[in-house]
């Protein structure tokens, strides 16, 4: 069972949460869901960390760098964590949030989400856009999902069995993450620590 435990409020919901899960498992949405329901702030590795604009990159050091700068904070809730700095992020966060679907459902909501943002023209990742020509390249996000597919589901039984880990909820379909994030507590934004 889940205590939600937090230092100013006991029935208040963790305030350090961490989202990890396979490509196209809806970490994002499901991060962003959480901070709405919580009054958490809510930050992106993608957006945050991980990609600037023309699809670069930063150096690692960089990266290593902003991922501490958050995980430093008193409250934050992170949809995924790269593995370059996922060891800055893990030791702080008060629960992790497994997204541990079958690989036909988030391939799926991933080809879903993935079309649409070419169609629709959407911008992610701090203004860059997907084109039909980066969906099919070998470093594309669809490539991606296949390569890191059993890396990431390893890594979330990984942290599930560590004894030295926060509290791990690993859910294996969409339903049971929708009803778990149904039943949080609600609270209004946290005052700045």
């Amino acid at each position: 069972m889940l205590n939600f435990v937090h230092p100013r409020n006991p029935t208040a919901a963790p305030s350090r949460v961490l989202f990890y899960g396979v490509t196209g498992s809806g970490k994002s949405s499901a991060a962003r869901a959480y901070a709405a329901r919580t009054g958490l702030p809510e930050f992106s590795a993608d957006d945050d960390i991980g990609w600037l604009p023309g699809w670069r990159q930063p150096d690692t050091a960089v990266q290593r760098e902003l991922a501490a700068r958050i995980a430093g904070q008193d409250e934050w809730v992170l949809d995924s964590a790269y593995g370059v700095w996922r060891d800055l992020v893990v030791p702080r966060a008060e629960l992790i949030v497994g997204l541990d679907y079958p690989r036909w459902l988030s391939l799926l909501r991933l080809l879903r989400r993935s079309f649409r943002r070419v169609i629709a023209r959407e911008e992610v990742c701090n203004g860059n856009r997907e084109t039909f020509g980066r969906l099919f390249a070998l470093d594309s996000i669809i490539g991606w999902h296949f390569r890191s597919f059993s890396r990431k589901r390893r890594v979330m039984r990984e942290l599930e069995s560590n004894p030295g880990t926060a509290e791990v909820r690993i859910f294996r379909h969409p339903r049971e993450l929708e009803a778990w994030l149904q039943g949080l507590p609600t609270a209004g934004p946290h005052p700045a620590g």
